[in-house]
């Protein structure tokens, strides 16, 4: 039987992840997109949101299942893992720069690609 703490560990893990996922969905607006870049846009906003959640559901799994993020992720796989935690995050707040104004399209897709490569990463790193 748990005891209190592990209880509420797990209760505010999972009010973590819903307050964090709600504030990326309220930021990013996946419901409000591009009328030129459409799909582009669908797609950016869709993969970062399913990249979000995988890695928050990961990172609480590995907390408080597994006994900590330096026990799942040794090595050469923590820098990874920091790699694939600030790529797709910098990617998405990056893209309102006024540099990627003409190839917004290409950037959207590059970062969908890169939140998709993230998303299987995390994935194998975890599982294997």
């Amino acid at each position: 039987m748990a005891n209190f703490n592990q209880v509420l560990n797990h209760i505010l893990g999972i009010v973590f992840i819903i307050i964090i996922f709600s504030i990326a969905y309220a930021y990013l607006k996946p419901h409000q997109l591009h009328k030129r870049r459409l799909i582009s846009t669908l797609f950016l906003k869709v993969s970062y949101l399913v990249y979000l959640l995988i890695l928050l559901i990961i990172v609480y799994l590995s907390t408080l299942v597994r006994g900590g993020l330096d026990q799942v992720f040794s090595g050469a796989e923590f820098f990874i893992f920091l790699l694939v935690l600030f790529a797709p995050t910098i990617g998405i707040f990056a893209r309102k720069l006024g540099y990627f104004n003409k190839k917004r399209e290409e950037y959207n897709f590059f970062f969908t690609a890169v939140n998709l490569v993230s998303i299987v990463s995390i994935l194998l790193m975890y599982f294997i």
